[in-house]
């Protein structure tokens, strides 16, 4: 159960069998929840306990924290930059999601997992006549966040978000500044702290925040502008942007320690498709065996990380070439293809974003075969594509070229090879609609608020991580391409880091080849049947 969900402490006996004299000590939440309200329980509840105190050190990131901050401040000198965490988001009725931060917070603080839900960042212009400025400084940072709830206050047991009693020692002001080397604050204090110095008027400062983040959060720096007539809605939302659109292109190179977090990502990805290969022939030909293996996957994400790091698609047979299928119920047959994409995402948040296809059976036939080398040639001529300079639109002409080319040469690309790569033409796209290769990090599509010119017209430079995924997608409906094509799918993603030298495959360790796919399953399948052949 979520921590919504026991919003309260329940109380165990029937309300209708509760006296009236119990039920003036109670408070009722709703229909199903008496809480103990008596001075003597709240007494009870705040005695007793053992002071338990939560394993601080500071994190790895905040080496890279102050960095980050400083260049985002230099961006917007004399402003107030306001970055949520977020909080809980409901699933349904009184549960929540797991939490997890904002990816803005996240990078800024490096706070990943769910360590604070509703904290938020702000960051302070400083005096230019202040010691700070003399010292090149234009902003100092501030985590605003709650205090502990520990066991002598009464939200101990009261607080179903920040109580200790019901999420256990959690951190607190102090114990969120060792974390990150960034002072905190009292949450309390946030509206206040944020309409300081606030006016229209030249030197006064301005206001900006991540606008999805938080929707009381932004609510508040709305009223702290309004009441300070900083701009109208519109003026503001477009600084706003301003900011977002920024922090997302910071993102775009990474540092020594985002790249370390992506090859664990990375690794622990390349261990679910292990224990998904291990695992397939005990599901072969069973009811909903995709969501036997997603399952698979999703344990060991929870296991090595904090989670995937977005839905995992298992497509099976004619399920393959649906581009985002995740509702992962259908049956893997023998002689089907099996196209997984999936990623796990580190306590760090760094997701990893993998894809292989798979035949069921152990052995591609000569079609799956022909379609999957094609794949693989478009993918290395993507690769061969990124070099330092180039930009994500030569790697994807690159992969489309080898993508019509053998189309036309099959006959199934009616135009000519150049009338179809031409953008008057694109007939080729039918096939493989989707893009073929995006940012990645924090987000699966990381940086996705960068401007065009910042991402797909700009120069692919040393510390960029992307993926490169092409794919060929014959629907089982299409009425375009021969019987035999219908209904298969394939697709094969890596990911790649850029460095001064040229591309260089992160996810090498995971098989890829026919030859290496096929000795990969022969090898997971005698795991799992030591007497198998």
């Amino acid at each position: 159960m979520t921590a919504s969900a026991h919003e309260h402490l329940q109380g165990d006996a029937d309300p209708k069998n509760v006296d009236l004299d119990e039920q003036n000590m109670e408070d009722r939440v709703n229909n199903r929840t008496l809480r103990p309200n008596s001075p003597a329980f709240q007494e009870f509840m705040t005695t007793g306990w053992q002071p338990q105190e939560p394993q601080i050190e500071p994190l790895e990131s905040s080496k890279y924290t102050e960095r980050r901050l400083r260049e985002l401040g230099q961006r917007f000198p004399g402003e107030r930059l306001v970055i949520p965490a977020g909080s809980y988001k409901t699933r349904n009725n009184d549960n929540d999601y797991a939490f997890r931060p904002d990816t803005t917070f996240a990078y800024y603080t490096g706070l990943g997992e769910d360590y604070e839900p509703g904290a938020i960042l702000v960051l302070n212009p400083v005096d230019p006549d202040s010691p700070e400025a003399a010292k090149g400084l234009t902003h100092t940072p501030e985590l605003f966040v709650h205090p502990r709830a520990d066991q002598s206050t009464r939200d101990y047991y009261r607080s179903s978000q920040y109580g200790e009693y019901w999420v256990g020692p959690r951190a607190g002001l102090r114990e969120l500044a060792v974390m990150t080397g960034i002072p905190t604050k009292d949450i309390a204090s946030f509206p206040d702290a944020i309409a300081k110095d606030l006016g229209p008027d030249q030197g006064a400062v301005k206001l900006r925040v991540i606008r999805t983040a938080d929707q009381e959060v932004l609510n508040q720096v709305e009223a702290a502008r309004k009441a300070n007539g900083i701009g109208g809605p519109d003026r503001n939302e477009e600084a706003d942007d301003k900011l977002e659109e920024f922090t997302s292109e910071a993102r775009m190179i990474k540092d020594d320690y985002e790249v370390s977090e992506m090859r664990k990502a990375i690794a622990a990805t390349k261990d679910g498709f292990d224990r998904i290969l291990t695992h397939l022939p005990q599901v072969v030909g069973k009811p909903r065996s995709e969501r036997m293996l997603e399952g698979v996957f999703n344990a060991n994400a929870r296991e090595k990380g904090n989670d995937v790091g977005y839905g995992s698609i298992i497509a099976s047979g004619k399920h393959a070439p649906i581009l985002h299928w995740m509702r992962n119920d259908g049956t893997v047959q023998k002689g089907d293809l099996l196209l997984i994409d999936a990623g796990v995402e580190v306590n760090s948040l760094y997701t990893a974003d993998i894809t292989r296809t798979f035949p069921v059976g152990g052995t591609f036939s000569p079609l799956q075969k022909r379609i999957y080398q094609t794949v693989l040639k478009a993918q290395q001529a993507g690769f061969e594509a990124a070099k330092p300079g180039a930009t994500y639109s030569d790697i994807h002409h690159a992969v489309m070229r080898v993508l019509a080319e053998t189309l036309h040469e099959w006959g199934i690309l009616k135009v000519s090879v150049e009338e179809s790569l031409s953008p008057q033409g694109q007939q080729h796209r039918r096939w493989h609609a989707c893009g073929c290769a995006h940012h990645l990090g924090l987000d699966v599509h990381d940086c996705a608020e960068a401007r065009y010119e910042s991402y797909q017209g700009a120069p692919i430079t040393p510390g960029m991580i992307f993926t490169i995924e092409p794919g060929l997608y014959f629907k089982e409906n299409d009425l375009l391409v021969p019987p035999e094509f219908r209904g298969l799918g394939v697709r094969v993603e890596d990911d790649v880091l850029m460095t001064e030298q040229g591309p260089q495959w992160l996810s090498a360790g995971i098989p890829k080849t026919v030859e290496e796919v096929e000795a990969w399953m022969a090898q997971r399948a005698a795991l799992a049947d030591p007497d198998r052949d």
